[in-house]
């Protein structure tokens, strides 16, 4: 999975990071079992410090994308499934997109078809294969 961060951008970098590598794990980029650069490597990778790349990690592994394997380093795992707080949670986030969304006149059908676009994107989640 190729990073890239943009360092203009107003969302910090490990924000931009723990973002796109979960976007990786929905796209199937990165499979469930698969093990990620360690921080240093990541970090040299991009250019970055290694704390901004430990702090994504970090936030990752707090919200269950990411497990530590002591022989593998940081590995990508499937989080629990939402609890009802965590469905409150993205409901409100959901409100603020979709309030933007009116407010800018997109149509209910134009934005149920960027939806459904979007969630085509996401297959079925697998296990990576050794």
């Amino acid at each position: 999975m190729l990073l890239e961060i943009n360092t203009r951008s107003e969302i910090p970098i490990y924000q931009q990071l723990s973002e796109q590598i979960i976007m990786g794990i929905a796209t199937g980029e990165l499979a469930i079992g698969e093990s990620l650069p360690t921080v240093r490597q990541l970090a040299d990778e991009l250019g970055v410090n290694t704390m901004t790349i430990s702090k994504s990690y970090n936030q990752l592994k707090e919200a269950g994308y990411l497990i530590t394997d002591r022989r593998k380093g940081s590995v990508v795992t499937l989080p629990q499934a939402y609890q009802e707080a965590d469905k409150t949670d993205l409901k409100k986030r959901l409100a603020q997109l979709l309030a933007e969304a009116k407010i800018h006149q997109l149509k209910e059908v134009e934005l149920q078809t960027f939806v459904a676009d979007i969630w085509s994107n996401f297959p079925e989640l697998e296990e990576k294969k050794d």
